[in-house]
């Protein structure tokens, strides 16, 4: 139960226009801003047009504890923005909390009497057999898919909340420059219980096998992903294997919620595009860089962006 507990957090993850600034200062400031976030090691992207400016930071859920990077610069640079835009968020209830509780049985677990071979493809299955053969207990088998995937990203690939990412970097900055900020959109607690509560044992199937890629990958999977990062080297990002994971898993997977987010970021970034000013933007990496992604829709529409590769190279 606990396990599953912090799942439900760790998925849960404005702009109110200001005065328009002058022409000359906002330029200046942009740059400045530029400077500052690319020295603080995250991927970063800036589009602009006339006098308006959105600087995109792409994210990372998962940081090491012990990774070097320097938020400070980050902090620096959302003190300076005009608004920020934080990533959807999920508002639960504790009527929400119990129901995960009250139905921990139909998420946690198959049906009685069913295991994960009744669910799974046999090359899947056979996989899965050997990334848990080291494990003495065998009730995995009854667990349901989704939480074998979680237990298998936190044990087998190294996947933790960690250390302090972009978002929570951002976010305490906007705070005590009182920038405005606020998340792009809500989802409700209740939408995603139910999500969970509904959907049938084998939808969890494509989870579970990009879950076991990872855990095959080996436990540096975090670390390697996160080093990708800090050194703008986008595409390895987006092709590891536990990033594949954790965007292929609940609740990002879900065929309602998953596009109710990524439909968030389109609406907010559009409306961001039309705002005087600089707006500053902490989106999950994946959703900015992924084939067909943000960026690809940006570049598709003419504009100009600045910032490193993210489209991995031909072979």
């Amino acid at each position: 139960m606990p396990r599953l507990l912090l799942f439900l957090v760790l998925a849960s993850g404005i702009f109110i226009a200001g005065p328009a600034p002058a022409q000359d200062e906002a330029e200046s400031s942009v740059d400045e801003i530029i400077v500052l976030a690319r020295r603080s090691g995250a991927p970063m992207w800036t589009i602009s047009e006339g006098g308006r400016s959105l600087i995109l930071v792409g994210s990372l859920q998962g940081m090491p504890d012990d990774l070097s990077w320097s938020p400070a610069a980050l902090e620096q640079a959302a003190g300076q923005a005009d608004r920020i835009l934080f990533p959807p968020e999920g508002r639960t209830s504790p009527m929400d909390l119990f129901r995960v509780i009250w139905r921990f049985q139909t998420i946690g677990f198959l049906p009685e009497g069913r295991t994960t071979a009744d669910y799974l493809e046999p090359a899947v299955q056979a996989r899965l057999e050997a990334v848990k053969a080291a494990d003495r207990n065998t009730e995995w088998r009854g667990q349901s898919l989704l939480l074998i995937s979680i237990e298998m990203l936190r044990e087998k690939a190294g996947f933790e909340r960690g250390g302090r990412d972009a978002v929570d970097v951002v976010r305490r900055a906007s705070r005590r420059a009182r920038v405005p900020g606020e998340p792009v959109g809500t989802v409700r607690g209740d939408e995603l219980v139910e999500s969970l509560i509904s959907a049938p044992p084998q939808a969890h199937a494509p989870c579970l096998e990009a879950a076991v890629a990872a855990a095959e990958y080996g436990p540096s999977a975090a670390r390697d992903r996160a080093d990708a990062w800090r050194n703008y080297r986008v595409a390895d990002v987006v092709a590891s294997p536990l990033d594949r994971a954790l965007f292929q898993c609940w609740p990002w997977g879900d065929p309602e919620i998953g596009p109710q987010l990524q439909t968030a970021w389109i609406g907010a970034i559009e409306a961001a595009l039309g705002q005087d000013g600089i707006t500053l933007a902490v989106a999950p990496l994946r959703i900015l860089a992924r084939p067909d992604g943000v960026l690809d829709d940006l570049d598709a529409r003419g504009f100009i962006i600045e910032g490193p590769e993210w489209r991995a190279l031909p072979e």
